[in-house]
């Protein structure tokens, strides 16, 4: 428990110092989906099992350190439980971090140009809860590393006030569990700017 404390209090001053001399810091909310191929399309070791559909909420948050170029993360999970095979209720999350670049277009929009890297995590729900020291979760993870590439427009229609079309290309490393290693995330966010644009 000690040495979370330590890594969560050496992180809090890094993101307290970064955000201090941030020009741009941005927090977004958006709900998108994936498109992935399809069960059909399974060859190699891949399952029979698509990634495809349902709805996926999003958060994000970004800071720009030197004129057009910054960080960002981003955490985004499907919204409803599926089925994988037809049997147990899994749900997919993804999560990453990313060197951003973000140049301004015109006097109202922004372009959010992303790479990074990144993990899917599959939760497969039990019918039961495992508890261990820390926590108790009724689900067990299949956790894989990935790559991640992002685009996206902020159009600012109010202050600093934006909307977000944005796409995102995930390539996951020995993602057997689904048809594919990649998939990708299409759709929009709201969020604010603080500081200047």
């Amino acid at each position: 428990m000690k040495k979370q404390l330590w890594l969560f209090g050496i992180l809090a001053v890094f993101f307290s110092a970064v955000a201090m001399q941030a020009q741009q810091i941005s927090a977004a909310f958006g709900v998108g989906t994936v498109l992935a191929p399809s069960a059909s399309s399974a060859t190699g070791n891949h399952s029979s099992q698509s990634l495809r559909g349902g709805a996926y909420p999003a958060f994000s948050g970004d800071f720009l350190f030197h004129k057009n170029f910054g960080v960002m993360g981003e955490v985004s999970w499907r919204a409803s439980q599926n089925f994988y095979q037809g049997n147990f209720p899994y749900r997919p999350l993804f999560w990453d971090f990313n060197g951003m670049y973000a140049p301004k277009i015109g006097t109202k929009a922004q372009a959010d140009l992303t790479a990074g890297i990144g993990a899917e995590s599959i939760r497969f729900y039990q019918g039961f809860t495992i508890c261990n020291g820390f926590s108790c979760t009724n689900y067990v993870s299949s956790n894989h590393f990935m790559g991640h590439f992002g685009a996206g427009v902020r159009y600012y229609f109010h202050g600093g006030a934006f909307i977000r079309p944005e796409a995102h290309l995930y390539l996951i490393r020995n993602n057997f569990e689904f048809s594919s290693a990649y998939a990708v995330r299409v759709g929009a966010s709201l969020g604010y700017t603080f500081g200047g644009r």
